[in-house]
């Protein structure tokens, strides 16, 4: 299944994923990447995971977590939130696919926008 993204800025003008209700965590979890070495070395492990080297793999990234398997990666609040939104889950090949799309935004991240003197 293939998702849809969009880019908009916060007040300060960080740069934000929105993607849909149903994976909504998972961008709370991408913005949070922010080097290109980051994204490789995510990338890499998707791949290794994919290629069987691990059976899955797990990353705590500031308070999400994923749990990346072959076929479906799962996102959580529930290593920091007492009650916490229920898990979310999306293709692997898709959340790849995401992280990739994040890695070409980097550059505009922290971009500041026009702003009045």
């Amino acid at each position: 299944m293939s998702y849809s993204c969009k880019f908009t800025r916060s007040p300060s003008g960080r740069l934000l994923l929105k993607l849909p209700k149903e994976i909504d965590t998972f961008a709370d979890f991408i913005e949070l990447i922010a080097t290109e070495d980051e994204v490789n070395e995510y990338i890499q492990i998707i791949d290794a995971v994919k290629e069987g080297k691990h059976k899955q793999f797990q990353i705590l990234l500031d308070a999400p977590m994923v749990t990346i398997k072959p076929k479906l990666t799962s996102v959580t609040l529930s290593e920091i939130l007492d009650d916490p939104p229920p898990d979310q889950y999306i293709e692997t090949d898709e959340f790849r696919k995401l992280i990739l799309i994040w890695k070409e935004k980097l550059p505009e991240r922290f971009l500041e926008i026009d702003k009045e003197d």
